[in-house]
C-alpha cells in the first residue's frame, strides 16, 4: 500500500513506520511524519492524541501483523508442540536472514524508551510476554519438566539472536539460536 493511497490513519502509520525504522523513534518529529504522510498536524492529532499514542499504535499494529504471520508460519511447518518449539527458531532464522531485516521495532523502541512504566516500553514488552507465554504453553504440552524455565531460556535466545543479527548483518545468529534451542529442548523434554 502506498502512502498516497491509504486512508489518513493508515498513511500516518505507514509514514511513521518508514521514518521510525530509518531514523529512530525519538529522532523522528511529528512534523516529519505529517509531511511524509502528506497530511496535516490536525489530522494526525485527530487519529492519535500524542506522538506517544502514535508510537504505541505503530507498535501494536506491528505486533499484531508479525504475530499473525509468525504463528501461521510455525503451524505450517510443524504439528506437535515439541516440533513447533523448534519451528519457532526455523521461522526466526529465516526472518533474521531476510534481506529486508532491519531489526525488531519492538526491541528498538524498548531501547529508546527504557523506563518500564513508559507506554512505549510496555507496548514493546507485551509482544515478548506473549511469545514467552506461547513458548511456555508449547513447552508444557511437549512435556518439559519446567515449562516456564524452558520458555524463558528460549525467549532469551530469540531476543539475543535478534540483537546479534543487527550488529554484523548476516552473522548466522538465527542458525546459532536454532542449534542452541534444539539442545535446550532435548535436555528439557527427553
Amino acid at each position: 500500500m502506498s502512502i498516497k493511497t491509504a486512508n489518513a490513519r493508515e498513511r500516518i502509520l505507514l509514514a511513521a513506520k518508514t521514518l521510525f525504522s530509518s531514523q529512530g523513534i525519538r529522532a523522528t518529529s511529528v512534523d516529519s511524519v505529517v509531511k511524509s504522510a502528506n497530511t496535516h498536524k490536525m489530522t494526525l492529532y485527530k487519529h492519535f492524541c500524542s506522538k506517544e499514542a502514535l508510537i504505541v499504535a505503530y507498535l501494536d499494529k506491528h505486533s499484531a501483523e508479525f504475530w499473525a504471520w509468525f504463528v501461521a508460519q510455525i503451524e505450517r511447518k510443524a504439528q506437535t508442540p515439541k516440533d513447533q518449539l523448534l519451528a519457532i527458531f526455523d521461522v526466526h532464522a529465516g526472518w533474521l536472514a531476510s534481506p529486508d531485516f532491519q531489526g525488531c521495532p519492538l526491541i528498538k523502541a524498548a531501547a529508546e524508551y527504557p523506563e518500564q512504566s513508559h507506554a512505549v516500553n510496555r507496548a514493546s514488552a507485551a509482544f515478548y510476554r506473549r511469545l514467552q507465554h506461547h513458548m511456555t504453553d508449547l513447552s508444557a504440552r511437549a512435556g518439559a519438566w519446567s515449562p516456564e524455565r524452558l520458555a524463558g531460556q528460549l525467549c532469551a535466545l530469540f531476543q539475543g539472536a535478534v540483537v546479534s543479527a543487527q550488529l554484523p548483518r548476516h552473522s548466522g545468529a538465527g542458525v546459532d539460536a536454532r542449534l542452541a534451542a534444539e539442545i535446550l529442548i532435548k535436555n528439557s523434554i527427553e
